[in-house]
């Protein structure tokens, strides 16, 4: 009886370990509406660059929520391990929402910036993505003690 117990239950706690593995391995996929940029979707038109670094992922972590909080109505709601998930907020009040995944081994933040409600963003998930990896790299180059006039 106990035998045939674990060939129920194997299969199914097999199933738990790979969605949780799933969950902090990706990102969403961006929904159909054009308002959302990720680094992992394969459409042109929402697609973004992962952001690189150099260094190791818990600096990389620390210079990505130092340059989150720079933003002006932006908020941290979530950093643990790999993952950074923030809300940004409109002068108008909507809500976008932006998750970021470390990957340590390929040097590289993969980001999603979604807007929470409406249709069109009018490049605004996009703009921001890329205001963030420009800040991202100036904070790391500030960490590195390598200035813009260094080079």
């Amino acid at each position: 009886m106990r035998t045939f117990l674990i060939f129920l239950l194997l299969p199914g706690l097999s199933l738990l370990a790979s969605a949780a593995g799933a969950g902090e391995a990706d990102l969403p996929p961006c929904p159909s509406s054009p308002n959302c940029v990720s680094s992992r979707d394969p459409d042109p038109s929402r697609r973004v660059d992962p952001i690189p670094f150099r260094g190791t992922a818990a600096e990389a972590r620390e210079s990505l929520e130092t340059v989150v909080r720079s933003f002006p109505r932006a908020v941290i709601v979530d950093s643990s391990g790999a993952v950074v998930r923030a809300e940004f907020r409109s002068l108008l009040g909507f809500v976008d929402d932006v998750e970021f995944r470390i990957d340590g081994a390929a040097g590289v933040i993969h980001v999603r910036s979604a807007s929470r409600k409406g249709y069109w963003d009018f490049g605004v998930n996009r703009r921001r993505v890329e205001a963030i990896r420009v800040a991202f790299g100036n904070v790391m180059e500030q960490r590195r003690g390598v200035g813009p006039g260094s080079r």
